[in-house]
C-alpha cells in the first residue's frame, strides 16, 4: 500500500472517529514516560545548568525515541504481514492528527453556553485551556475557544501532516517517525515548556526546539490559510502588524491569520493562577466571536489540511504519470 493511499485513509479514520475514549494514545505513552522522568531530574538536578543539561536529555531521548520506536513498530508489523504494517501504520498516523478532537473539544464548550449553561461551559473548558476559566463572561470563553481551535491548528493538524509528508519523501523513513517525533516535541512542550518553576530550566531546551520545528509548518499554515481567504495579502499585513508582537514565533502567526480571515479580534488579557497576563491584540474587531465564527475557523482548517492532503497524494500519481 502507497504512502499516498495510508495518508488518505489516516485522514479518514481521523475524520470519522478521531481519538476513541479509553484508546491508547502515543501522546498518552508519551506523558507517561515524560513525568516520571521529569520529576527524576527536578529530584536529582539541584542547579540551573543541571536541569538544562537534563532537559536536552529529556528532550532528545522522547523525541528521537519515539521516532525510532514507531518506525520499528511498522516495520515489524509488515514484517509479520505487509497488511498489518499498513493498518498500524493507518491507525497510528491517524492518532497524529487533531482535527476531530479540535471539533469535538470546541462543540463540547459550545454546546452548554448556547445554552445559557455558562458555569459548564467554564468547567468543560478548564479542561482544554491553561488560563483561569471559573469567572469568565460568555464574549471570554467564545475568545477562549476560538484561541484554542486556532493555536492548535497548527501544532495539532498541519505540523504533524507536514511531517508525515517529509517522511514520505525520504527514503527508508516513511509516513510514522517523523510524525511521532513532532508529536514528542508537541506533547514535551505543553508538559514542560513553561518559564514557570519548576520547569523553567528543564523545559527551555523543549520549548525553543518546538519553536524551531513548528516555525516552517506554521508559515505555511499561513499562507495556505491566506490563499484560501481570497485576500492574502491583506492578511500577511495584519499578520505582520500584529503577530510579530506575540512572545511566541508561532502560535501569533496561526491566531493572527483566523482573527484577519475571519474579522474577529483575539488577545487581550488572560488570567493564570490568579495572575492576569496581558496578550496582544491580534486582528481587528469586525465582527464579534460567535459560535459561527469558530465554526468557520474549524472549516479553514479542515480545508487548509484536505489541500496539503490532495497536493501530496497527487504528486506522486503525477510522478509515475510522467514516468
Amino acid at each position: 500500500m502507497t504512502s499516498s493511499v495510508i495518508l488518505f485513509l489516516a485522514a479518514l479514520l481521523d475524520y470519522l472517529i478521531g481519538d476513541p475514549w479509553g484508546w491508547p494514545h502515543p501522546v498518552q505513552v508519551m506523558g507517561w514516560v515524560i513525568s516520571p522522568l521529569t520529576k527524576f531530574f527536578l529530584k536529582v538536578c539541584h542547579n540551573s545548568l543541571a536541569q538544562r543539561i537534563a532537559g536536552i536529555i529529556l528532550a532528545i531521548t522522547l523525541i528521537i525515541g519515539s521516532g525510532c520506536l514507531g518506525w520499528l513498530i511498522i516495520q515489524t508489523a509488515k514484517w509479520l504481514h505487509p497488511l498489518w504494517g499498513n493498518v498500524l501504520e493507518t491507525i497510528i498516523l491517524a492518532s497524529c492528527f487533531a482535527l476531530k478532537s479540535l471539533r469535538t473539544a470546541a462543540q463540547e464548550v459550545l454546546k452548554p453556553l448556547t445554552a445559557g449553561d455558562l458555569d459548564s461551559a467554564r468547567y468543560i473548558l478548564s479542561n482544554y485551556v491553561g488560563r483561569d476559566s471559573q469567572h469568565l463572561s460568555e464574549p471570554e470563553i467564545l475568545r477562549a475557544v476560538l484561541e484554542t481551535v486556532t493555536e492548535n491548528a497548527t501544532d495539532g493538524v498541519m505540523a504533524p501532516l507536514f511531517y508525515a509528508i517529509v517522511g514520505a519523501c525520504v527514503p527508508g523513513v516513511g509516513l510514522i517517525p517523523l510524525a511521532l517525533a513532532y508529536k514528542a516535541s508537541s506533547t514535551l512542550d505543553s508538559m514542560v515548556g513553561y518559564r514557570q518553576a519548576p520547569y523553567t530550566y528543564i523545559g527551555w531546551f523543549s520549548a525553543r526546539l518546538e519553536d524551531y520545528l513548528t516555525w516552517l509548518p506554521c508559515r505555511l499554515t499561513v499562507i495556505t490559510l491566506a490563499l484560501l481567504s481570497g485576500k492574502p495579502l491583506y492578511v500577511w499585513r495584519i499578520c505582520c502588524r500584529d503577530a510579530v508582537k506575540d512572545p511566541s514565533p508561532n502560535s501569533g502567526w496561526s491566531e493572527c491569520a483566523y482573527a484577519a480571515i475571519l474579522g474577529v479580534q483575539m488577545g487581550g488579557t488572560n488570567w493564570y493562577g490568579g495572575v492576569p497576563q496581558q496578550k496582544p491584540l491580534l486582528g481587528d474587531v469586525i465582527h464579534p466571536i460567535t459560535p459561527t465564527v469558530i465554526h468557520n475557523a474549524l472549516l479553514l482548517t479542515r480545508y487548509s489540511f484536505l489541500l496539503w492532503l490532495c497536493v501530496a497524494i497527487a504528486i506522486p500519481l503525477i510522478a509515475n504519470t510522467l514516468n
